[in-house]
């Protein structure tokens, strides 16, 4: 279902975008607490460890322990807002541009629009354009997972007034170069991997064994996020630490806060102060979210589609009987 196949023209590119749309609200729901955790210690420069005395977070659950006591449950979906944007926007446009795309590439080259390197070529493009699309929505939605008490933003629109208004039109578009360095590959190998995974799931199992079709869904999108996620995952943190620049006077209740001039000067920082490690701080939350959130965005997307081929099937056969 995900893609396009001449053999099964269901979906168009309307519904694409619905079924996107209502895949990334769902999923967003129930996974804001990993991302919130993975923010922090992403965000953290002090390492991540109960050694170090100085560290707020030491692993996932103190941090859980940690940001419960002093915030409340409330702050496991801070920013929840902004990232409901960013998930509705960005699962919309990511699978109409991949729809799109597979359908161009069978239409107008001799390549099979299944074929794994395709969906590669074509994850990572639509990933890019929902990526430009959605950039300021991310922006927002990691200052408000990642600011601490006092608040220093009260809500969507004080945020945007206040970034406009002290940072410029530019503040929203901080981390935009790490994130589509990464997320062309990081996208591309997880459709590549989705496909692959239910091309050898549908070896493995026989046809007749097709009923857990949404389970399979579900498992392939798990599998295809962890390994995606850990080949690109230092994109990511630099991603977070440029979008929190001029933002530092929010942070000091979490420890040291640094100031970079861009991706490059991020990278050294890090590397001299953190060590390679500190390329990978928030991994295990970050996997845990990647397996959790790119298995329900399939299993959602597929599922939602099914339901929208299913009524425009039923709606159809009411009209050829009336």
């Amino acid at each position: 279902m995900v893609g396009y196949d001449p053999e099964a023209k269901c979906v168009s590119s309307v519904e694409a975008a619905a079924a996107g749309s209502a895949s990334g609200f769902v999923t967003r729901l129930l996974v804001s607490p990993l991302d919130v955790i993975k923010i922090r210690f992403q965000l953290q420069v002090e390492q991540l460890s109960s050694r170090n005395p100085w560290a707020k977070y030491h692993g996932i659950l103190q941090a859980v322990q940690r940001i419960f006591q002093e915030e409340g449950v409330v702050a496991f979906w801070k920013g929840h807002v902004p990232a409901q944007f960013l998930s509705v926007g960005y699962g919309a446009v990511q699978f109409t541009a991949f729809e799109s795309l597979t359908k161009l590439v069978h239409n107008v080259t001799s390549y099979d629009a299944r074929d794994s390197f395709v969906h590669f070529l074509c994850g990572g493009l639509a990933a890019c354009t929902a990526t430009v699309a959605v950039q300021p929505v991310d922006t927002l939605r990691t200052r408000f997972a990642a600011q601490g008490e006092p608040k220093t933003y009260r809500n969507l629109r004080h945020a945007v007034v206040m970034m406009y208004q002290t940072e410029g039109p530019r503040a929203f578009y901080r981390g935009l170069s790490p994130t589509v360095v990464a997320i062309f590959p990081y996208a591309g190998l997880q459709f590549s991997f989705y496909n692959v995974l239910q091309q050898f799931s549908e070896w493995v199992i026989p046809a007749e064994g097709k009923k857990g079709g949404n389970v399979k869904s579900l498992v392939c999108g798990s599998c295809a996020g962890v390994i995606s996620k850990t080949l690109t995952y230092p994109f990511d943190v630099f991603k977070k630490r440029l979008q929190v620049g001029g933002f530092e006077h929010a942070r000091a209740a979490f420890g040291q806060v640094r100031m970079y001039r861009g991706l490059l000067d991020c990278i050294r920082q890090i590397m001299r102060e953190e060590g390679p490690g500190g390329f990978f701080k928030g991994l295990s939350p970050s996997l845990l979210k990647a397996a959790a959130s790119t298995g329900l965005v399939f299993f959602w997307y597929e599922l939602f589609c099914s339901l929208l081929c299913s009524l425009k099937s039923t709606d159809s056969t009411r009209r050829k009987e009336g």
